[in-house]
């Protein structure tokens, strides 16, 4: 439905009713669209607060009445009526600039369980303590509606609207407006390559999907008949969270799930609806791709033959890093895992330049030129939803590492030349877990979602007796931060909130990779940039090491000795130095 009519695309239709406020109208054909439905507006046009739905006739029987594909509110779930919204809102931004990507430190997190409120309200009370870390962007988890109060968000539908129990549009619109009066962006995580197995009618209405499977759900047309109106329903999402709500960008998850075939790719087309909105209001925008495919096509520009986004998440540092930590090699992991790769992924980001991946059986990747592509476009973290909510337990690296552990792993992600990101609650070592959870309305679901999930886990080698039945509350609530802080939570904050503002103080968002000089030895590893005095010196193992650089220490967690030309690193020590 657009602001003006009431109108629904369905080609697979035969008649097309609306029920406006319980009293049904017939629609008609639009002359001037396939497959699009109107209602006179003489009969009625919308008004906020308004509640509609759709029912279809297929040449035999009419559908119950169906919410909108394009509906801007779901205030009784995914199964019920529309509502109408009103888009004013009383911005008070009119002095935000943006930030730009080379200078953002990301934090992801999920709405229903950053507070005890689980709102965009909760979240919102939260952007002092946010700041005063030194983050400057938050990335939430996907808030379009899904079945139930409880979900990741990757279960969502109704692409264009807000979850109702988060705060709906208005609130996540409160939210951004604080956010952006505290000087932090926000980046909305957004799931074009699948739709939630609840609550999803479009395919009642047009051929929303095609023939196929991801990971997750049947595979969205992008590329195949009918796929213009199918790309339009997305790049009519992205102009909304882009322009309307003054979002600051959008994560789009797994791209590589995308049927994306056609000429021009769908991500090319996103980031020009992206560019347009920057050129509007001068605010820049950030779009990020998530893929594990070490594909530059994502960050290349077009005349690179690449699809111009400004970022990709990198999974590759990350990687690297756990494995030396935790000596887990099962499943992808099993390419990572020693001082080398660690130095070779920070000096090249992509673990896999057409080079052979044990864990795939076969080649892959590319390699990035990196006279093109900056360094700080590359994401990266010491872990995130998904490095985190699929194991077993849902255990974070706090619930197993140490404090110089988990130190060690902040400085080398957050000193690196590439764009940090946080996951909610890790900054003070949170023991809270993040499983997987859902609250599907049929119980078919969840049993089917509780036995892949155990089928998954198995495959992995982890006990089936570990994993949390997704759909119970419980699993939901013990995701929920803890928010108290005792002496060790202090620490570990105090450690990130230093380690930050050595990044920003220190220049460590590079321009240029190349310069990125990185050393090692069996169990240790220096990483510094050329011209620049400051350098990491980082250990990873158990036992005290020397490392050939000294000067002046600037900062660690432990007590390292620094002399003029070595350092001798406690066990899972690292040292912040000035050489000068």
């Amino acid at each position: 439905m657009t602001n003006e009519q009431f109108d629904v695309w369905a080609p697979h239709a035969r008649e097309v009713r609306l029920t406006l406020e319980g009293t049904r109208h017939d629609m008609a054909g639009d002359p001037t669209r396939a497959g699009w439905w109107v209602l006179d507006p003489a009969v009625a046009v919308p008004a906020a607060g308004q509640r509609y739905a759709f029912s279809l006739f297929d040449g035999t029987e009419w559908s119950k009445p169906l919410p909108d594909p394009r509906s801007r509110s779901q205030p009784d779930g995914v199964h019920g009526s529309s509502e109408v919204v009103d888009t004013d809102f009383p911005w008070t931004d009119d002095g935000w600039t943006g930030i730009h990507l080379k200078d953002q430190v990301l934090y992801e997190l999920h709405v229903g369980t950053f507070t005890e409120e689980g709102t965009f309200d909760g979240v919102a009370a939260k952007l002092d303590y946010l700041a005063a870390l030194g983050v400057n962007a938050i990335e939430l988890m996907p808030v379009q509606p899904f079945a139930g109060n409880r979900n990741w968000g990757y279960d969502g539908v109704d692409w264009l609207a807000v979850h109702a129990g988060y705060g709906g549009p208005e609130g996540l619109k409160r939210l951004v407006d604080a956010a952006h009066a505290k000087g932090i962006a926000v980046i909305l995580d957004v799931v074009y390559n699948h739709f939630g197995p609840e609550g999803n009618y479009c395919g009642l209405f047009g051929p929303y999907t095609t023939a196929g499977r991801t990971d997750w759900g049947d595979v969205v047309n992008i590329s195949g008949p009918g796929s213009d109106e199918v790309r339009a329903y997305i790049l009519d999402a992205v102009d909304q969270w882009l322009g309307e709500f003054h979002v600051d960008g959008l994560r789009l998850d797994a791209v590589q799930a995308y049927d994306d075939r056609r000429a021009y790719s769908i991500m090319e087309e996103i980031r020009k609806v992206a560019d347009a909105n920057a050129a509007r209001d001068g605010v820049p925008r950030t779009i990020i791709g998530e893929t594990d495919q070490n594909d530059p096509r994502i960050v290349n520009d077009e005349s690179r033959g690449g699809y111009g986004l400004s970022a990709q998440w990198l999974d590759d540092v990350h990687h690297s890093v756990h494995t030396l930590l935790t000596g887990e090699l099962q499943g992808y992991y099993q390419d990572y895992g020693s001082i080398e790769i660690l130095a070779d992924t920070l000096q090249h980001a992509y673990r896999f330049r057409d080079t052979y991946s044990a864990y795939r059986a076969r080649t892959h990747g590319r390699a990035l030129d990196l006279s093109h592509v900056a360094p700080w476009r590359m994401i990266t973290y010491t872990t995130n939803h998904d490095q985190t909510g699929n194991r077993a337990v849902g255990d974070r690296p706090s619930a197993s590492l140490s404090p110089e552990q988990l130190t060690l792993r902040a400085a080398v992600i957050l000193l690196s030349p590439f764009t940090p990101m946080l996951f909610m609650g890790e900054e003070f070592g949170a023991l809270t877990p993040f499983p997987f959870f859902v609250s599907h309305g049929s119980e078919e679901l969840n049993r089917m979602t509780r036995e892949g999930r155990l089928q998954e886990f198995a495959r992995q080698g982890w006990n089936s007796s570990d994993v949390p039945d997704p759909s119970s509350p419980d699993t939901f609530h013990a995701a929920r931060l803890d928010w108290e802080f005792g002496e060790r939570e202090q620490k570990l904050y105090d450690a990130y909130s230093t380690l930050l503002k050595l990044r920003k103080d220190h220049g460590f968002s590079r321009d240029d990779l190349r310069t990125l000089e990185v050393n090692h030895g069996e169990a240790w590893l220096t990483m510094g940039e050329a011209g620049n005095p400051i350098v990491l010196a980082a250990n990873f193992s158990d036992a005290q090491v020397e490392v050939p650089v000294g000067g002046e220490l600037v900062y660690s967690f432990t007590a390292p000795q620094v002399g003029e030309a070595s350092t001798t690193l406690d066990p899972w020590g690292f040292a912040v130095i000035s050489t000068q």
